[in-house]
């Protein structure tokens, strides 16, 4: 799967922006905030149906216009699919696959799988429990519809539970009827939800220490560890032994929105006993751990977004991962860089198919007919 042609209408900073590009390396150059980013993201866009950056469609607006209009025409399993997001102010956000449009968004999550590595991933390791768990749900959900489905109808339940618990909070009635309800229907897609995510770090445990040792040439351990309630005892069990201090506080207190993600070197949280250059190489290593993950579960490899990652790397470093992501075994890929000379001298030096898109002078270099 590779995107042949990528166009922008009034998208972020760009009037109009048109490219066809390379189904190998494709490398984008400038200083920052000239718009390396906005290009990744809009990508992000036709394989999640919104921004990476940007919570909210309006501020994805060019400033001064009201709408944006971004398309790409892919080729995916020897089929090609013209795919479109438009959005208008005060209007709904059109999204199309070979002009018909979906009714539900979700229903194109997967169809073409995406993964995004940027510098701001170091927030995986230095943010609370809601990033890390977002990071392997969207994993999972590139490849699993019904994980998706699942995770919105537990968060749905979650939120009716702990409506009820905020109820007694001020009438101090609780119906326990209803209560149970809630309960079985909270244990079931729960249940589901532990079992894809313990599932994940166990299949992901080898291939991750594998990219971390060849990315930082040595053997250290790292692991990623699964913290949940689940763990330990029966949820339905959990969630009746927990309903008193629930009462008391107007919330939910066990469950899987509750898990997270040890990161460990060693034996001790790369948060804390990790150097900035090992906490770059894990977050780094993680990302192509999810490519490999995708890749072998829907048998089609993902795009791979690499934004502006490698700063304060050393440039033996850079080498060796932009190795490791052009062998045979990664698809398309999409680097940005403020350097002017590192990319190109890697890429030549590997001698990369690739195509170099100086955004400062708008010189394209490829090294293809």
């Amino acid at each position: 799967m590779f995107l042949k042609n990528l166009s922008l209408i009034n998208f972020k900073n760009f009037d109009t922006f048109d490219i066809d590009l390379c189904d190998k390396v494709n490398c984008f150059i400038g200083d920052n905030g000239i718009g390396k980013t906005n290009i990744l993201d809009s990508i992000h866009y036709l394989s999640f149906c919104k921004s990476f950056v940007n919570l909210s469609d309006r501020q994805n607006i060019k400033d001064d216009e009201d709408f944006f209009l971004i398309n790409g025409d892919f080729s995916r399993l020897d089929n090609e699919e013209k795919i479109s997001c438009a959005f208008q102010k005060d209007k709904k956000k059109s999204f199309k696959k070979n002009g018909a449009e979906y009714q539900k968004l979700s229903e194109h999550i997967g169809f073409l799988p995406v993964v995004y590595t940027t510098p701001y991933d170091s927030n995986l390791i230095h943010a609370g429990s809601d990033v890390r768990r977002k990071f392997v749900d969207t994993i999972i959900s590139q490849f699993d519809k019904n994980y998706l489905q699942t995770l919105i109808s537990y968060n749905h339940i979650l939120e009716q539970r702990n409506q009820i618990l905020k109820n007694y909070y001020k009438t101090r009635h609780l119906d326990m009827e209803e209560l149970e309800i809630w309960d079985m229907q909270l244990v079931e897609f729960g249940e589901k939800i532990f079992k894809a995510r313990n599932s994940f770090i166990t299949d992901t445990s080898e291939i991750f220490q594998k990219y971390y040792s060849l990315i930082s040439n040595n053997m250290e351990n790292v692991s990623l560890k699964y913290s949940s309630h689940l763990l330990e005892d029966d949820f339905a069990e959990k969630l009746s032994a927990s309903i008193d201090r629930d009462k008391f506080l107007g919330f939910t207190n066990v469950g899987v929105h509750k898990d997270d993600f040890d990161f460990l070197l060693g034996e001790n949280p790369i948060k804390r006993f990790g150097s900035q250059g090992q906490q770059k190489t894990f977050v780094i290593s993680l990302k192509l751990t999810q490519f490999d993950y995708i890749k072998s579960k829907i048998n089609l490899a993902p795009i791979l977004l690499l934004d502006d990652i490698f700063d304060k790397l050393d440039k033996k470093r850079v080498k060796v991962i932009t190795g490791l992501v052009s062998d045979e075994n990664f698809g398309q890929i999409f680097i940005t860089d403020t350097s002017y000379s590192r990319m190109p001298n890697i890429l030549n030096e590997l001698d990369i198919k690739h195509k170099i898109v100086n955004l400062s002078n708008n010189k394209t270099v490829t090294n293809y007919e």
